[in-house]
């Protein structure tokens, strides 16, 4: 094998590069901002910093919430240390119809999108109701860490 031949490779598939996270110390993380504690997209609620020890680095306490299962999680890390923050993506979409649970979206550039799933939560019901009565629905879909879900709609006549 060659030279070239070595560094010849085929992709199967290419991305723009975007990962599910990127690194941030965590005394620059701040309240209302996003974090991964436990493997779990969340959003800062609650920060607070302790001071240093006698042996060593000052302790950043972090409390969040799932930006999608809205359960509290805490986390404790040296303020020196980076932790992963999640490229959370927000998009609106008009909805078209609902099947088998399932939402049927179309987005700003009439591409549609039907594996978004129906929330089973009292927003679900709030969605389908809406879409009786209303002309227009528009759902929001937060993305973040390969996981979508809809978290909210405005409803427009």
């Amino acid at each position: 094998m060659s030279d070239d031949e070595q560094h010849n490779q085929q992709f199967e598939q290419a991305s723009a590069g975007a990962s599910l996270t990127f690194p941030m110390q965590c005394s620059a993380l701040r309240k209302n901002g996003h974090v991964v504690i436990k493997g779990r997209p969340c959003k800062i609620v609650e920060m607070s910093t302790s001071k240093t020890g006698k042996h060593g680095h000052a302790k950043v306490h972090l409390v969040g919430v799932d930006i999608f299962t809205d359960k509290k999680m805490e986390d404790i890390s040296p303020s020196t240390h980076n932790m992963d923050v999640p490229n959370v993506n927000r998009t609106e979409y008009q909805l078209l119809g609902v099947d088998d649970g399932f939402l049927n979206l179309m987005n700003t550039d009439g591409g549609t999108k039907d594996d978004v799933k129906l929330p089973d939560s009292k927003l679900g019901e709030d969605i389908l109701a809406g879409f009786e009565v209303a002309d227009t629905v528009m759902v929001t879909v937060t993305a973040a860490m390969g996981e979508e879900q809809v978290t909210s709609f405005k409803v427009s006549n």
